[in-house]
């Protein structure tokens, strides 16, 4: 497994977390798909997912904040709990992934970026009804679960579901930030019981937290300067080809 010690590889790092925390200040996520694509070109999956767990608990903290997140806690309870033993049923899976393994979770990991880029940029907006909500919020969990104890991403299917529940655009960030958050825990968790985030590797990302948060402020300050939507597109171009590309890696490997 490749050390986070190289002059060359630490620029890369820092780099992809500030362009990660830049795209989060914008439209408020992209940290953890940005990162842990980007990363695990050069990386393992595995040693890409533990550098992300500080960063990204520190950055969903700052964007849960505010009015009505108990109010949000309380009706995605379910969801949450179920993707909390999503991760628990799959933990292990990437922090034992090696040889075939590893490209398979690599293959993974752009099999999801794929289908979260194509969802936004289709612009399908399904809706969910309370109804609905009362199972299909445990069943989404669980899948997002399993998918980030796979892949080490928790944006499938978790944030096309959060989107189709009708929530008011400041509500409908920090409840990703929530999600985020949770998944966030339960992954490093996961890592943690697993010997995949030594010391060696939870210092290294602590220190990833102030690229992140720097290029979530110059985010934030665009943001309130331009309109959101032709970046986000721009971003899940990126996300499209930069997850096929990770895909048919790991096909030809």
């Amino acid at each position: 497994m490749p050390r986070i010690d190289s002059l060359s590889l630490l620029f890369m790092v820092a780099a992809v977390f500030v362009l990660g925390g830049f795209v989060k200040g914008v439209i408020g996520l992209g940290l953890p798909t940005i990162t842990m694509g980007v990363l695990s070109v050069a990386l393992p999956p595995a040693q890409a997912a533990a550098l992300l767990v500080v960063p990204s608990l520190l950055t969903n903290v700052w964007q849960v904040g505010g009015p009505g997140t108990a109010a949000l806690v309380r009706r995605l309870l379910p969801m949450l709990v179920a993707l909390c033993t999503g991760v628990a049923i799959g933990s292990g899976w990437l922090s034992s992934a090696s040889g075939a393994t590893t490209a398979w979770a690599t293959g993974g990991l752009g099999a999801a970026l794929v289908a979260y880029a194509a969802f936004g940029l289709l612009r399908w907006r399904p809706q969910v009804s309370a109804r609905q909500e009362s199972w299909l919020g445990p069943a989404v969990g669980l899948a997002t679960g399993l998918v980030t104890a796979a892949t080490g991403v928790f944006v499938i299917p978790a944030v096309p579901y959060v989107q189709a529940l009708g929530l008011a655009r400041d509500e409908l960030v920090r409840a990703l930030g929530l999600v985020f958050l949770v998944a966030t825990v339960a992954l490093g968790l996961a890592l943690g019981g697993h010997g995949a985030l030594p010391l060696a590797m939870a210092g290294a990302s602590l220190l990833a937290v102030a690229p992140a948060l720097l290029g979530m402020a110059f985010g934030q300050a665009l943001r309130r300067r331009v309109a959101p939507e032709p970046f986000r597109r721009l971003f899940l171009a990126g996300l499209l080809a930069l997850g096929g590309y990770l895909a048919l890696r790991a096909l030809l490997a």
